[in-house]
C-alpha cells in the first residue's frame, strides 16, 4: 500500500473520528442534563451490562477470551463513561492523527461510533422505559417491550457490526508486534499529556487480543448470539434471553 493510500485512510479515520466525537458528546450532555436522567442512564447501562455478562458467559469463563470479553464489556460496551477518553481525543486530534499510525486511528475512530450509537439507542430505550414506567424495575420482559417500540432494527443491526468491526481492528493492531514497544514507550509520556484513558485503552484492548491469538472464534461467537437476540427480540418470542 503506498503513501498517498494510507495518507486517504488516516484523513477517512480523523473524519469519521470527528464527527462521531461531536455525536457522542451531544448525547451525553443531553443524557446528563439533570441527577435523574444520569441515574436512569446508569441503570440502564448496568442492567444492559448485566445481560450482556449472562449471554456471554462462556467467554468470560474461558482462560483464552476471558480477557478479551472483559474488555467488551468494560471499553465497549457498559455503564463506564467514556467522556474522559473522548475528551482527550477531541482536544488532541490534530497530534493523534500525526502520532498514531491508520490503524490505531480507525480503531478509536470504531470505538467512538460504537459509543455514539451505543448512547443514541440508549437514549431511545429510557425515554420509551420512563413513558410505560418501568425505569426503576427493568427485567427481561421490560427491556423487550422496550425494544421492540423503539424499533430502530437496522440502528441495532448496525451496532453488532461496529462491535465486530472494532474487535477486527484490534485484531489486526495486536498483530503488530512493533505497537506493544510503542505502547509501553508512551505510557509515560501519556498520562503526563493527559491522555492516560486514551492510553489504556489501547493497551488494554491490544493486550487482550495479542493474548488470544486469532480473534475469529470470539468475534464469531458475539456475532452468532447477539445477532440471534435481535431476531427474538423482533419478533416477540417468548423468553428472548435464553439463547
Amino acid at each position: 500500500m503506498d503513501s498517498s493510500t494510507v495518507s486517504i485512510e488516516k484523513q477517512q479515520s480523523a473524519d469519521a473520528l470527528r464527527q462521531h466525537l461531536k455525536a457522542a458528546k451531544h448525547l451525553r450532555l443531553q443524557a446528563n442534563t439533570e441527577p435523574a436522567a444520569a441515574r436512569d442512564r446508569l441503570r440502564l447501562r448496568e442492567w444492559q451490562a448485566g445481560r450482556l455478562a449472562r449471554t456471554h458467559a462462556d467467554l468470560l469463563a474461558s482462560p483464552r477470551f476471558g480477557e478479551a470479553a472483559q474488555f467488551f464489556l468494560s471499553d465497549l460496551y457498559g455503564p463506564k463513561d467514556f467522556s474522559s477518553r473522548d475528551e482527550e481525543v477531541e482536544r488532541i486530534l490534530p497530534l493523534l492523527i500525526k502520532m498514531l499510525p491508520t490503524s490505531a486511528l480507525r480503531t478509536v475512530a470504531l470505538a467512538v461510533e460504537l459509543d455514539a450509537l451505543s448512547e443514541e439507542l440508549d437514549s431511545a430505550m429510557i425515554a420509551e422505559l420512563c413513558r410505560a414506567g418501568l425505569i426503576d424495575c427493568i427485567d427481561e420482559d421490560a427491556y423487550a417491550t422496550a425494544y421492540r417500540a423503539v424499533g430502530c432494527q437496522a440502528e441495532r443491526e448496525r451496532q453488532i457490526l461496529l462491535i465486530r468491526k472494532t474487535g477486527e481492528a484490534l485484531d489486526r493492531l495486536a498483530r503488530k508486534p512493533l505497537l506493544s514497544g510503542m505502547l509501553k514507550l508512551m505510557r509515560g509520556p501519556a498520562h503526563l499529556a493527559g491522555l492516560r484513558e486514551l492510553h489504556e485503552f489501547l493497551e488494554r484492548g491490544f493486550n487482550a487480543f495479542r493474548g488470544m491469538g486469532s480473534a475469529s472464534e470470539f468475534l464469531d461467537s458475539i456475532d452468532s448470539k447477539e445477532q440471534k437476540l435481535l431476531t427474538r427480540l423482533f419478533a416477540g418470542v417468548a423468553s428472548p434471553f435464553v439463547i
